[in-house]
Formats: C-alpha cells, structure tokens, sequence
C-alpha cells in the first residue's frame, strides 16, 4: 500500500496494518528483546487437540501461589480488553451508572463504559463509591505512576488497577503496597513481557473479602465457555515459572539499556521526552507527526500518535533496539528534508 491509500485509522494505533508490520514499529509496547523461550517451548508442546479444564483448577492454583492469594480470588479472562468489557458489564447490570477514569487511558475503558451506557468521568471529577474506577501503573500512555491511586485503593467499591505494565517497569517503584493492592481489582496480562502479544490471555485477582464476592459471581457467569484456551493455558501457566522470570530479569537490563539510547536520541532530534517508568514513552515532536506518518510508515517506521489519548502534538514509542532507533533517525531526518520549501 503506498502512503497516500493508508488511512487515518491504521496510522493513529499501534500494531499491524494493512500493509502488514512495520519493520520498526515504535507503536506497539511489547518486550522488544524478543520471545520468551520457556513460553515458546510452552506453546509449541500445548495440547491443542483437547479443550482445557473448563474450570481452569491447576491454572487458578498456580496463579494463586505466584501472587499469594487464596485460588478463588483468580479470575481467568481472554485478554484485558476482554475482562474490561466483561467487568464494565457486569457493574452496569449491578446498577452502577458512572465510571471514573484517569485523564489519559487505555480506549477500551471508555468503549466499554460507552457499550453499557455508562456515563463517562474525568479528573478533576470527585470519585466515590458508586463510580466504576480506572487505574493503571505505570500508565497508559505515559508510563508514569497515578497519583491518586492511594485515595482509589482506600475508597472501596469498585475500583480496576490495570497492570499491563507493571512487568516491563524499568524504573520507579509500585505506588501500593500489597495490603493495598488487596484492596483492588488487579487486572494482568503478561503477554506483551513474554514478548509474544499475539497470545490473548489474561487474569484478574479479585479485592479480599466479601464485599467483591457479588461482582465476582456475576463476572463468572457472563464470561464465554473456555475463555482462555490451550496456548492462552501454556503463557500463564509458564510466565509464573523460574526459567520466564530469569529470563524477562535480564530482559529488563537490556531494555533500561535500550531506553536511555532511545531518549538520547530522540532529544537530539529536538524532541521533548516526558518521564516515563515502563518500556515505552511519550515525547513531543519538533513537527506534526500525523504529516510525516505515511512517508515514516512507507520506510517501515510506525510511531503511536497520542491524540487519542488526549495528548495532542505527542508520540508514544515503545523502546526497540538500537538499529531501529538509528533508522527512526534516518528517515524522520529525511521526512524533515522533504517538507522544507
């Protein structure tokens, strides 16, 4: 597809188009460093010619025991977009009207609000009890710690703390404790610290105590039959295990390694970074990036423009090897030679 035919959709998110993957694409949050190799001899050695356990027992246990919980706090979900829209249900049929969220999010928080007709809230908005809260650390798009997640955790209710980054954090430290965090719905998906986003799967560990037990009961009764199958089974099962946990700790190295090139980089490009705690980060551009996107993605570059999250003028870029930092280089240099009069 030349850059002229690729639409406005495929260049403001991440991941493959319809030109296929982008040699270097920026725009996807991922372990860059690769695969994980327990996980790949997981997948290729699941047994796909049966369904799972329905019930998913050795998998709960197992999740239970990483995280010390008690097994039936363990909700199994088929990816975190799943279980949000699963979970925006399920408080909607509860009675719940509003859902709170963070100033700049993850979309599908607000497409599943928007789906069950609930209303939509901000910061500075108060929150409460009667509101679905959103969390996410680091966040989403930028990285960086929530700074009101303490109140959230203390308030009660319903409140989600999304976790999807917590695994590929290279920096900071986790603003809850666990006592705290047993206070709040942790939502984990650790296919993009397997370096194998391709895998949908996912679970959440419900808050301690009684009062989450109704939600609960509903979500499990609004989840599929099998949400997770055999190769879902085979990530979770082994992202938990010594040999994943080795490997994604030397990972992390590499990619604090990675990340600091990367800013230096894109600084020397005129670039103003925002500070970041995961894999990825957000920077503003000395010039439009929507005006370059399809020269940038005719040269296998693909960044994440940040309009959507509400951050006009930024990009999102996902920490990727230095030869992929030196062709970004290249060819916004040379994007920025051909827009002069």
């Amino acid at each position: 597809m030349t850059p002229e035919h690729t639409t406005s959709t495929e260049l403001l998110h991440g991941g493959p188009d319809a030109t296929g993957t982008a040699w270097h694409d920026f725009s996807t949050n991922g372990n860059a460093t690769g695969s994980c190799p327990a996980v790949l001899a997981a997948l290729r050695a699941a047994d796909a010619a049966h369904y799972p356990d329905p019930g998913y027992t050795a998998l709960r246990r197992a999740l239970a025991n990483f995280h010390g919980v008690a097994a039936e706090r363990i909700v199994i979900a088929a990816s975190a977009s799943e279980f949000i829209h699963r979970i925006s249900a399920a408080f909607a049929q509860s009675g719940g009207r509003q859902v709170l969220l963070p100033a700049h999010s993850y979309g599908d928080y607000e497409r599943a609000a928007s789906a069950w007709g609930l209303q939509v809230l901000r910061p500075p908005a108060l929150h409460g009890e009667a509101a679905l809260r959103w969390c996410c650390e680091p966040s989403s798009p930028r990285g960086q710690a929530e700074a009101d997640l303490a109140p959230h955790a203390k308030a009660g209710g319903t409140c989600v703390l999304d976790l999807a980054y917590e695994a590929l954090r290279l920096e900071g430290a986790a603003s809850l404790d666990a006592a705290q965090r047993n206070r709040v719905w942790q939502l984990w998906t650790p296919n993009k610290a397997m370096g194998l986003t391709g895998i949908r799967a996912a679970y959440a560990i419900a808050p301690e105590g009684e009062a989450a037990a109704p939600l609960k009961q509903r979500l499990e009764r609004l989840a599929p039959s099998w949400p997770v199958g055999a190769h879902g089974v085979a990530l979770l099962e082994t992202w938990i295990g010594d040999a994943a946990q080795a490997w994604l700790a030397r990972s992390l190295r590499t990619l604090r390694e990675w990340k600091a090139q990367q800013r230096a980089l894109c600084e020397s490009m005129g670039w103003q970074c925002l500070p970041s705690d995961a894999n990825f980060f957000c920077a503003r551009t000395d010039a439009p990036y929507p005006q370059r996107a399809a020269r940038l993605r005719a040269e296998g570059i693909k960044l994440r423009d940040c309009a959507s999250f509400g951050l006009p003028g930024h990009v999102r870029l996902g920490v990727l090897p230095p030869q992929s930092q030196q062709a970004l280089k290249e060819a916004w240099t040379r994007a920025a030679a051909s827009a002069e009069p």
